[in-house]
């Protein structure tokens, strides 16, 4: 039999949030089928079923949840889903969900919706980074981690936004069909298995985007020179620019300064590090440029808002718990 993937759309949903994972299980399912057919099934749904216009104009043809299988139950975002009203009967068939051990999932801020439901409380999540600080305003039960790409807690699964829930749909096919399914499914997509960089849901180089080409060398840079000593002075020496020019042209284009720019992705290459690798903590801040773990530890706090250790411990129990199929 296959494995039921059902999408529950609500009005205004982001397009791209159901059809980029349903592409992931429709491509999957093939790979992994056998003469009695895919390995997955995906069916969309809505209360009432019929046609769901999402934010773009396009409409999607659903049958009632009423009528759905049993399975999956995935929940993409958009606008619609931000504003999304749980009515009672959508709280119900939710918790009916919940209650018959099904694996639940959303994509973006179709986190809003569980989480409105009740279904996010006591539990890690993400969503899209724009909204995660207004759904840990909203919803103060749930452990909101902003930076993540996908998070699993149990058999609840969050992502980030939009393009992320391919990600979260590659992962869930790796826990289900293992490893070589997966990849080979990311292969044919050609989209990445695993992102690089760990599971940020953005660089810190991405993030300061610079405009002029003096400064996007600064920042490549200070990538490939993460341990050496990374003074106003030298920077402006790469950029060509007098130091006073230097911090006021810095500045003006990525909107931090050089010492909080070289935080960032020290930090970050610091973190991909522990998550990827076995390397003491010591290890690793003296690879990132730390100068001692210390140090290392106050930067996490301050960027990620969690220390190394935590840190490090997820990365390990998201592996963990990948290994298990569902």
């Amino acid at each position: 039999m296959p494995h039921d993937v059902v999408f529950l759309l609500v009005p205004d949903f982001q397009l791209l949030d159901m059809s980029g994972p349903a592409a992931v299980f429709q491509t999957a399912g093939k790979r992994a089928g056998t003469a009695a057919g895919p390995a997955y099934a995906v069916h969309v749904v809505s209360e009432r079923g019929g046609p769901v216009r999402s934010s773009c104009g396009v409409q999607v043809m659903t049958q009632s949840w009423r009528d759905a299988p049993a399975g999956t139950l995935l929940v993409p975002g958009g606008e619609g889903a931000r504003a999304a009203a749980v009515t009672p009967g959508l709280h119900r068939y939710l918790h009916e969900q919940r209650q018959a051990g099904r694996r639940l999932a959303s994509v973006c801020t179709g986190a809003f919706v569980l989480a409105a439901a009740g279904l996010l409380d006591g539990l890690r999540a993400t969503t899209h980074w724009r909204y995660a600080a207004a759904l840990a305003r909203d919803y103060p039960g749930v452990r909101v981690d902003a930076d993540r790409i996908y998070v699993r807690d149990g058999d609840t699964w969050t992502s980030a936004g939009i393009t992320a829930g391919i990600d979260l749909a590659l992962a869930m096919v790796e826990a289900d069909l293992g490893a070589g399914v997966a990849g080979a499914t990311a292969r044919e997509m050609v989209v990445y298995h695993r992102r690089s960089g760990g599971q940020s849901q953005f660089s810190a180089l991405q993030d300061l985007a610079p405009d002029s080409e003096r400064m996007r060398a600064v920042l490549e840079h200070i990538r490939n020179n993460l341990g050496a000593a990374l003074s106003v002075e030298r920077l402006a020496e790469v950029a060509c620019v007098s130091p006073r020019q230097f911090l006021r042209s810095f500045k003006a284009e990525t909107g931090e300064t050089p010492a909080k720019a070289v935080e960032r992705i020290r930090a970050e290459a610091a973190r991909a590090h522990l998550e990827a690798g076995a390397d003491s903590i010591d290890s690793v801040a003296r690879r990132a440029g730390f100068t001692d773990t210390e140090r290392m530890r106050r930067t996490f706090l301050r960027v990620y808002g969690q220390p190394p250790q935590a840190l490090r411990r997820m990365a390990r129990q998201g592996v963990e718990t990948a290994k298990t199929s569902f």
